[in-house]
């Protein structure tokens, strides 16, 4: 599997998805796929962010928050390769990661039918 990045979102070549994870499958941290991510001042700052993925990621988060699934869309990369990036620079302190609410057992909505609409309408817009 190749990426293909146009300049406006990525580096605009062609890397494998495992070169850019540097072989790893596996993410630090579980990072849920609706789960909303920003750019701490850590990683605003950019002198810790390592590669060109590792900048725009920080570019994508730093205007407001992102979900999981919108980084991995709008780098157009595979989910699995985003939670590996997203995971280590949560890691380094370059992200925040704010996980959703789990319903509980009871039945009981702790997010809330609000948030899940506006969530699944900006997937739709994708």
């Amino acid at each position: 599997m190749v990426l293909d990045r146009d300049d406006s979102v990525g580096t605009g070549a062609l890397v494998r998805p495992y070169a850019v994870t540097r072989g790893r499958t596996r993410p630090r941290l579980e990072i849920a796929m609706e789960a909303l991510v920003e750019t701490t001042a850590r990683g605003r700052s950019g002198g810790f962010l390592a590669g060109q993925e590792q900048q725009t990621i920080a570019g994508l988060c730093g205007v407001g928050l992102q979900s999981m699934a919108e980084i991995a869309a709008r780098m157009q990369m595979p989910l699995g390769v985003a939670r590996v990036l997203v995971a280590d620079m949560a890691a380094d302190g370059l992200l925040a990661v704010h996980e959703p609410a789990a319903i509980t057992p009871e039945g009981d909505d702790m997010v809330g039918t609000e948030l899940l609409e506006r969530v699944l309408s900006g997937l739709r817009r994708l």
